[in-house]
């Protein structure tokens, strides 16, 4: 068996490898432009194992690998550079052979890594989220015109009254010829987002998993779909903690001895994920009425921003026990963060019996008895 580390680059990698069956190491810098490295590893035979830290712009590296049916792993870089006590003379030779001492001693922080398919979708999600972008800024200037002709018209400015207005606009001619190019831009990114929700509907059919987290007030085919291919296996999650932690929904943390410090949110996770999470917290707000109660209570004790936040964590870990349990969203309301607190297998239903404080009542009920006998 051969293992080797790849210290990877954009224009080339660095490599040191192991034979197993010799014990001979290889240190070597292999090109990428000219086919070096394709190459080198089309010339390897017998089971081969690389190690490599998590970067981007190497899919090509991965299709190269799966069609040779050689091993990849993709490390942690931050949990790597950890591990290196060396803090100098660092080269990418002795990050090759850091990589390489990692896999030998079974030491290395592999990581989880999405299909080709599943990536390939994600650019679905994520160029549609660019054209959204695209369109919002091209909209606000279009406000901006409209608003120095003296007029006002906001949401309005985009119905076919608005659109009329806007055209029939007497201007000055590169103005004219800006309002133009707008109108025209907008009109091709609006049926460019059209065609790009056909397309993650149909993926989000196509999907079990993303059809059971639609089931929640909220969660449409976009946050459905972004959920699954992020998430992939929960079972690799012990609790919604972690889910949130992957995510970037929890707090930073500096507490020594008996101080504890909690300030903003990591935001060490997919920022695509939370920007669709705090959207979607605010559709479901108004369709579950418990998500509702947690963001007016936060809204009147604190910023509208940790409201929102928090409704978005709140959300994303009941997605997740969704996932967990295959349970749709009425039969899965309760949020606890360990397996030692079952998720509830049904909807709460409205409080009966006493309530908390009446039990305490109860026994001091015989104290008073026993008092006035007393007396």
């Amino acid at each position: 068996m051969k293992i080797i580390g790849c210290d990877y680059h954009p224009s080339f990698q660095q490599i040191a490898m192991l034979d197993t069956e010799t014990g001979e190491v290889t240190e070597r810098r292999l090109y990428h432009g000219n086919g070096e490295a394709q190459r080198f590893y089309e010339s390897l035979s017998g089971p081969v194992l690389v190690g490599v830290e998590s970067s981007g712009n190497m899919l090509w590296f991965e299709r190269l690998l799966a069609r040779l049916k050689q091993e990849l792993w993709i490390g942690d870089a931050a949990a790597i550079h950890w591990q290196n006590p060396r803090k100098q003379q660092l080269t990418d030779k002795r990050d090759a052979q850091h990589l390489l001492d990692l896999l030998v001693e079974k030491r290395f922080p592999r990581i989880w890594v999405p299909s080709v398919e599943e990536r390939d979708l994600r650019q679905l999600l994520k160029h549609r989220h660019t054209l959204v972008q695209m369109r919002t800024r091209v909209k606000n200037q279009l406000q901006h015109i409209a608003l120095n002709q003296g007029l006002q018209k906001k949401s309005k400015l985009w119905s076919r009254e608005g659109q009329e207005w806007l055209k029939k606009l007497e201007l000055a001619a590169w103005t004219q010829r800006r309002r133009d190019d707008l109108l025209q831009m907008l009109e091709d990114l609006d049926r460019q987002v059209k065609q790009m929700n056909r397309e993650a509907e149909k993926a989000a059919a196509a999907r079990k998993d993303a059809q059971l987290l639609m089931s929640h007030p909220g969660v449409g085919p976009i946050l459905a779909l972004a959920t699954v291919l992020t998430l992939g296996d929960v079972s690799r999650f012990q609790c919604g903690r972690q889910v949130a932690s992957y995510i970037g929904l929890v707090p930073t943390e500096m507490s020594s001895g008996q101080h504890r410090w909690l300030g903003s949110i990591t935001k060490q996770g997919n920022s695509f994920m939370r920007f669709l999470l705090v959207q979607a917290g605010l559709s479901a707000v108004r369709g579950d009425a418990e998500l509702g109660r947690v963001y007016k209570r936060l809204v009147q004790k604190k910023h509208h921003g940790v409201a929102k936040v928090a409704v978005a964590r709140k959300l994303l870990v009941r997605l997740y026990w969704m996932l967990r349990t295959q349970k749709q969203y009425p039969e899965v309301v309760r949020m606890q963060g360990s397996l030692s607190h079952p998720v509830a297998a049904a909807k709460a239903d409205r409080l009966s019996g006493r309530p908390a404080s009446r039990p305490e009542q109860q026994d001091q009920k015989p104290k008073k008895e026993k008092r006035k006998q007393q007396k």
